[in-house]
């Protein structure tokens, strides 16, 4: 550490786990609690939102979204949510991470209740108001991604920055737990009251009126997590390497850690000038791309890779247990039954490999280090995805194995949730953090941002891209309004390809494991630039 490295900041890096570290991560924890329930809800209601508005009595089946409406309807709020990152994260490097930090979570709020009061009674007007509802909560989505991720790391010490940011992100996962449990919760309670026939006996009666209310509820329940964290949001102050190294108000950044540390740390104005001067290069600069176009590079890439296959398993999750006979047909089900039954399975694969995974990473990353972590995730997805995708058609008894017809369904979701714990504790992880440590103060929300929104975009690839692919191959067996496919296993075996070249890309995302932001950056030191790419080269031949 030379001696430019400021008074304020070695406090930061060297302070003790203390309240304010276990605020932070709640506050903002509660943040992608919210982000995660309203984007994977709309799993557990797209087939009753189907059943709801688009039956036709002269199919004989229970009706289904047409592959316009159900590609808009799942992929709408990825592209507000892409939209979101690169504006906010933008706006968190000009205005200062916490001014932006409540526009985004009022943004959340006021969407997930606009949504659930989506108006109209035609299918068209509901459809089309539920999706604009849903741009904008992705919009307001999309700006928690960089503003969470670079205050967690900015108020972090360097011992345990990696679990205190994993830490946040690990809230996705109790997120679409919790989104599950609402909808069990919400169906239950309906199906009690209103108790129906399944479609077979009664196609009429097995969707009742009041089953309208199901999705709605669901979908402004998410309101609620975001709108009680907004006043402690409010009161948290600005980042003190905000405040010094990009507004350059040593005196505020002073103030600020003083009052949050509880110690007396000197305001250095001269060193902050020092610094700002130095580091003055804006992104679109030849500096920035010799020093950091190959992380960037590298957490794009890799994030992008990342969420075409996680994006592709958690929208579709409804699918491919039909698909795999653990569902049963639509048509031995009432409408409320079938939002049950796809919730309670969410729910199992949350609880049994969502959730752990998030948490591994957060014990262990400190220890082992995000690179190590994100090449051992993307490895085991590949494995685990071809080993559903290769023996697919046997695992779900499309074929018989020595006189055995009956499929390997229980197999199929182990292998399926074993892919789900490696992405979380791997590279949904990593990839988040990564981008939050990397890149200077003045652009790392903004960096962050857009290494978010190339993973949205991969995200927008596996939504659109994954319901079309995975469609039937024959002529008659796809799903009603869509053309033929793929299938599910060449769908698989693609994602499968996906996990695997995020292995070989990850080889560009830097080890950041127990230094200072300054030091990974080199806004600590005038001409020692070479720090991170040392430290790169020993990682990778230490592995």
């Amino acid at each position: 550490m030379t001696g430019t490295q400021l008074e304020v900041l070695t406090a930061l890096d060297k302070a003790k786990t203390q309240w304010y570290h276990f605020t932070a991560i709640i506050v903002a924890g509660m943040g992608f609690f919210t982000d995660a329930y309203d984007l994977f809800c709309i799993a557990t209601v797209t087939k009753l939102l189907g059943r709801i508005y688009y039956y036709d009595p002269t199919t004989a089946k229970p009706g289904v979204l047409p592959a316009n409406v159900s590609a808009a309807v799942n992929g709408v709020a990825l592209c507000g949510t892409l939209a979101g990152q690169l504006f906010f994260g933008w706006l968190g490097d000009k205005l200062g991470r916490k001014k932006v930090y409540g526009i985004t979570l009022m943004c959340m709020v006021l969407s997930s209740v606009a949504c659930g009061l989506s108006f109209g009674h035609t299918a068209k007007s509901v459809m089309t108001t539920l999706c604009f509802f849903r741009f904008w909560l992705g919009f307001g989505i999309g700006g928690d991604y960089p503003l969470s991720a670079t205050i967690m790391s900015e108020y972090a010490n360097k011992r345990t920055r990696g679990a205190f940011i994993a830490a946040v992100f690990a809230m996705q996962g109790f997120g679409i737990l919790g989104g599950a449990a609402v909808a069990i919760i919400v169906s239950a309670a309906f199906r009690g009251a209103f108790p129906e026939p399944v479609f077979n006996v009664d196609p009429i009666a097995s969707t009742p009126s009041q089953a309208d209310y199901v999705w709605r509820i669901i979908f402004m329940m998410g309101a609620v997590p975001a709108a009680l964290t907004y006043y402690w949001r409010m009161k948290m102050p600005e980042t003190a390497r905000y405040t010094a190294l990009v507004a350059g108000n040593a005196k505020q950044a002073a103030a600020d850690m003083n009052s949050v540390l509880a110690v007396n740390v000197e305001a250095e104005q001269h060193k902050v000038d020092e610094i700002v001067r130095a580091e003055s290069y804006g992104l679109f600069t030849e500096q920035f791309l010799k020093r950091h176009g190959t992380h960037l590079l590298g957490t794009t890439s890799t994030w992008f890779l990342l969420d075409v296959a996680f994006y592709s398993q958690n929208l579709f999750q409804k699918d491919i247990f039909s698909a795999v006979g653990w569902l049963p047909p639509a048509e031995d089900m009432s409408a409320i039954e079938e939002v049950y039954r796809i919730a309670k399975a969410q729910a199992l694969i949350a609880l049994c490999s969502t959730v752990p995974g998030y948490w591994f990473t957060v014990l262990l990353i400190d220890k082992i280090g995000r690179f190590a972590i994100q090449l051992i995730g993307f490895f085991f997805m590949t494995v685990f995805m071809f080993g559903l995708s290769i023996p697919y058609e046997k695992l779900r008894g499309s074929i018989c194995d020595s006189g055995f017809c009956g499929g390997h369904q229980t197999v199929f979701v182990v292998l399926y949730a074993f892919t789900f714990f490696f992405s979380n504790f791997g590279p949904n992880s990593t990839t988040f953090i990564v981008p939050a440590e990397v890149f200077p103060a003045r652009l790392r929300s903004t960096c962050h941002g857009i290494s978010a929104a190339s993973g949205k975009a991969g995200a927008i690839v596996g939504a659109f891209g994954f319901l079309y692919a995975a469609q039937n191959p024959t002529e008659g067996k796809q799903e009603a309004g869509y053309p033929t496919g793929l299938g599910v296993r060449t769908a698989l075996l693609m994602l499968a390809g996906c996990n695997a070249l995020g292995f070989l890309f990850t080889f560009f995302v830097p080890e950041t494991k127990g230094r200072s932001l300054e030091e990974i950056t080199g806004e600590d030191a005038g001409e020692k630039r070479s720090g991170l790419s040392n430290r790169n080269v020993i990682s990778l031949s230490e592995l």
